[in-house]
């Protein structure tokens, strides 16, 4: 697979791209002042045990205090069938080694995990654990028997060696040199950390996870790339001296883009994060789909729109659905929607369409390197699945709210507005002696009451006693107004 990865660097931002064959499979955006938190490491301090939500918060030097669930608990994950109340793990006071496992999501601050894991190119070191595991990703039964007894006879090495492993899909190419290598550095920065512990106070920052373009090479980065444009110089540094220490085999990928057209304008991918943006997707067949994201689940409709070129409506249904499969997998990827999402393909009345449907979902879902799960077709026909969320999605880190609307995507009418300010000046003409009330509002509720709603403000001049004035303001949004005593 053609893979190429795009790294946009500027002083105060961080983008990075992957493409293949040309297209854009993934964006992630690092911001200097608002880098994630996933992956580091903390001692913290215990500010609260909340035994009724079976939580704690924790401050760990940040803005808001994090949370830790008692499920996050290392003793009561080893232990299930003598899992322990969070009262009687924890006390108020009390330091605390955590590590963040997803980054502050809205008013919510960041959730920790007292299971500390350190990621290297090849494996992930567990050093509370004994467990060798393999990633999921790796299918093959025999290659994952391999690896695991590779691994263990690395480990058989060195008989003090403590904690255990799980071989990244990364792995699957690697030799024994590049697994022992990733032993030894993973093993030594523990035992590193530990010592800085005694000398440091809480809540003390031990170890913060690579930025973007450095975790990009270790997580990303692979035999299929061909090649990593970098704009610029520096960041190009410090990723060749990253790569040579962790992935010799991408040193030589490494190129310095040079243009007077920018990186992501010459390769498309400004178009693409705009696109990522949209509520609605078109795709090619003439279908769409249209994304809503909520506090509580993220929601995808599927849409025939202009597409006809089936033989019957049956079978332009399914081409529009198997297309879309596709569309939603790469969008999953684009905008890192996570948590519940639910999929609402066009229903279609055969079983054996929904199931292909459904493997073709799967099938396109195998890119994504998130942790994810299918539910299948519930009875009202939509899909339910679960995408991990660890840090924020790209619309919610580019978007805000609209303040015009606060985020409901809706306004007010003018004919609505004019209602409300009718009602409140009635309210208030009993409750305040007054001569005259003046209407301040937009142009688009003033022209309302100069035609269509005339006559009721006529009306409730007589049936007040008062004068009633108005004046346009053309600062004020469709919903704003004032009424004015005089």
């Amino acid at each position: 697979m053609a893979q190429e990865i795009l790294v946009n660097v500027t002083p105060h931002e961080t983008r990075v791209a992957v493409l293949e064959h040309g297209i854009v499979e993934e964006l992630h955006v690092e911001r200097a002042n608002a880098c994630g938190f996933v992956g580091n490491i903390y001692l913290g301090k215990i500010v609260r045990v909340l035994p009724g939500m079976q939580s704690a918060f924790i401050d760990i030097g940040l803005e808001r205090a994090a949370f830790l669930h008692v499920a996050d608990i290392y003793e009561n994950r080893t232990h299930e069938n003598e899992a322990k109340p969070i009262e009687r793990l924890l006390r108020e006071g009390q330091s605390l080694l955590v590590q963040v496992i997803k980054d502050p999501l809205g008013a919510k601050g960041a959730r920790l995990s007292t299971q500390i894991s350190l990621a290297g190119r090849f494996l992930v070191y567990l050093p509370q654990d004994t467990h060798i595991g393999i990633s999921q990703r790796i299918e093959d039964e025999t290659e994952r028997e391999t690896l695991r007894e590779k691994l263990r006879a690395l480990l058989s090495e060195d008989s003090e060696l403590l904690g255990g492993f799980i071989v990244r899909t990364m792995a699957e190419t690697a030799t024994e040199e590049d697994l022992k290598a990733d032993i030894d550095y993973l093993t030594c920065f523990w035992r590193d950390l530990l010592q800085r512990i005694a000398t440091l106070p809480t809540p003390s920052l031990l170890h913060q996870d690579f930025r973007l373009h450095q975790r990009l090479l270790r997580d990303v980065a692979s035999e299929t790339t061909a090649t990593i444009f970098v704009d610029d110089v520096n960041a190009l540094q410090s990723m060749r001296e990253f790569s040579q220490r962790y992935a010799t085999a991408i040193a030589d990928k490494l190129f310095l883009y040079q243009s007077e057209r920018p990186l992501f304008e010459r390769f498309g991918v400004e178009d693409e994060l705009n696109k990522a943006l949209a509520r609605r997707v078109d795709l090619k067949s003439g279908g769409y789909l249209i994304f809503d994201q909520t506090e509580a689940l993220a929601s995808i409709d599927v849409n025939t729109g202009a597409f006809v070129d089936g033989h019957n409506f049956e079978e332009t249904v399914f081409k529009t659905n198997l297309e879309a499969a596709h569309a939603i997998a790469r969008q999953l990827r684009l905008r890192n929607l996570g948590g519940i999402i639910i999929i609402d393909f066009i229903d279609m009345d055969r079983a054996e369409h929904q199931q292909a449907v459904l493997e073709e979902l799967n099938r396109a879902l195998q890119k994504d390197r998130t942790r994810l799960s299918v539910n299948g077709f519930t009875r009202l026909g939509l899909v339910e699945m679960t995408r991990k969320r660890t840090r924020e999605s790209l619309a919610h880190m580019l978007s805000e709210a609209c303040p015009v609307c606060f985020g409901r995507g809706q306004m007010k009418t003018p004919q609505t507005i004019c209602y409300e300010i009718l009602r409140e000046i009635e309210r208030e003409a009993h409750q305040y002696p007054a001569r005259e009330f003046r209407i301040l509002a937009s142009q688009a509720v003033i022209d309302r009451f100069l035609d269509e709603d005339s006559q009721s403000l006529v009306w409730l001049a007589d049936k007040i006693g008062k004068i009633i004035s108005m004046q346009v303001e053309t600062l004020y949004t469709q919903e704003q107004y004032d009424i004015v005593i005089v």
